[in-house]
């Protein structure tokens, strides 16, 4: 059971809160990693998270490249009552209720449910940046937001845009436009080794 900070609801409601969804591994119970999604959100909103809007669903190839199934990626924004820290906690217990699991780094996965950002509110910067190339929501039970590596990934800033196209990073003050920049997009048709492959379903 969740514990909430009674002294800390009402306060979160009106603020932009973004989760990024994806899932690459079908499981017979929830069915392909599209439903997984899909379920999350239901999920969400049976816990009283309000899903205001939602992106397009995409397709894209694992990050690091692996030899693993491309995954459906989105991202919500809802908006909740709850603290960061509360919201984490949902997330991560609908993560369990779907079947996740965490034996490995960078595994294939039921389902992934990642707190973007929560408002402006700031938490674990900069103190990330010692955590090098192994940045992680919660790497160690420590919440981290906005997310570390966001602003790194083209499956979270394509859907972003869709759900927030003048969203800026809440540390850096950088746009999505910007932030896209930096990385490398490829496609199906032409993929660079750098490239990260990220396309809408159809």
């Amino acid at each position: 059971m969740t514990t909430v900070d009674v002294g800390q609801i009402g306060i979160y409601w009106a603020v932009m809160i973004l989760v990024a969804l994806g899932a690459n591994f079908s499981d017979p119970k929830i069915g392909s990693p599209l439903d997984a999604c899909e379920r999350a959100l239901e999920r969400l909103s049976a816990r009283g998270v309000a899903v205001n809007n939602r992106s397009r669903w995409y397709r894209s190839a694992p990050v690091p490249r692996s030899a693993q199934p491309d995954f459906v990626n989105g991202v919500a924004s809802v908006s909740s009552d709850l603290s960061p820290t509360g919201l984490l906690a949902i997330l991560q217990e609908i993560e369990t209720e779907l079947g996740r699991t965490r034996d490995l780094v960078d595994q294939a996965r039921v389902i992934d449910l990642d707190l973007l950002a929560h408002g402006d509110e700031v938490i674990g910067w900069p103190d990330s940046a010692s955590l090098g190339g192994n940045l992680d929501q919660d790497p160690s039970g420590i919440l981290i937001v906005p997310h570390p590596r966001l602003h790194l990934r083209a499956f979270v800033l394509m859907p972003l845009r869709d759900v927030a196209p003048h969203w800026r990073h809440p540390v850096t003050g950088q746009d999505i436009e910007t932030m896209m920049k930096a990385i490398s997009i490829g496609s199906r048709t032409k993929v660079g080794f750098h490239d990260q492959i990220c396309e809408p379903l159809i």
